[in-house]
């Protein structure tokens, strides 16, 4: 099930932040629960992307992403990620949550996500993430004109152009 009250949790935290610059960092802090856990009693793959979740969602909230959705009645998807998994997290471990916007292009933006135990990091993330109307997909120009902010990105790290380059090559759809 979706921790919904978790990521309520988390909204409201981010409420009382100061609001970030676009490319800002949001930090935040999470135990990893029993409910969390896969058959080797550690941290589910795929529940570390929802965990993801709940440093993008206020991230996007403290970047003034949320205000601009709302006026326009918008709203995001993930349409792609790749994921770095290094260390083991495992039940009631404390992770701490890096979550920041590093570019955008001309359809997607760039969130780069990082799990910390200690010094270590534990996983790291890029989610490709797209804006959606009834109409498709919203360029990030027309967000970031909704949201008052300048339209040139900053430079994506080659890996992450790399990574864009690979995503364009792959057949869609694939085969069966």
């Amino acid at each position: 099930m979706y921790p919904f009250i978790r990521m309520a949790k988390e909204l409201l935290l981010a409420r009382r932040l100061p609001d970030l610059p676009l490319s800002g960092v949001h930090v935040s802090r999470h135990i990893c629960w029993p409910w969390d856990l896969d058959p080797w009693v550690e941290l589910n793959n795929g529940r570390t992307l929802t965990l993801y979740d709940l440093g993008r969602v206020p991230l996007g909230r403290r970047v003034g992403f949320h205000r601009a959705l709302a006026a326009q009645g918008w709203g995001m998807a993930v349409a792609g990620n790749t994921t770095r998994y290094r260390r083991r997290v495992r039940a009631f471990d404390r992770i701490t949550m890096h979550s920041r916007c590093i570019g955008w292009d001309a359809r997607f933006f760039y969130i780069e996500q990082s799990m910390w135990l200690g010094g270590e990091c534990a996983s790291h993330m890029v989610v490709r993430s797209a804006v959606t109307s009834t109409a498709g997909i919203v360029p990030p120009a027309r967000m970031l004109a909704a949201m008052g902010q300048a339209a040139d990105s900053p430079p994506l790290p080659d890996w992450v152009e790399r990574w864009i380059a690979a995503e364009a090559a792959r057949p869609w759809p694939p085969a069966r």
